[in-house]
């Protein structure tokens, strides 16, 4: 599902990180979709392209969702891991 007029805030590499970026998004109010070839989930596999989901937002939120998936992926890379 393309938006109409809506942006690209991040690629994910498959459904799963993208339910993730969609999930805080949407947590901190702002309104997203998801836009994936049909092909890659069935077939389970990223080449080319095929596994990328495109998170999209409405212009107007660009920013704000950006910086809320950096803050997040700043949080990621000083986490302490086990």
């Amino acid at each position: 599902m393309k938006e109409k007029g809506w942006v690209e805030v991040y690629t994910a590499q498959g459904l799963t990180e993208a339910y993730i970026i969609k999930g805080l998004l949407e947590f901190n109010g702002i309104p997203t979709a998801l836009d994936y070839e049909a092909v890659g989930p069935l077939l389970g596999l990223t080449l080319n392209g095929l596994g990328e989901v495109r998170v999209l937002v409405p212009p107007q939120w660009r920013e704000k969702a950006q910086a809320l998936i950096q803050e997040g992926k700043d949080w990621e890379a000083n986490s302490e891991k086990p």
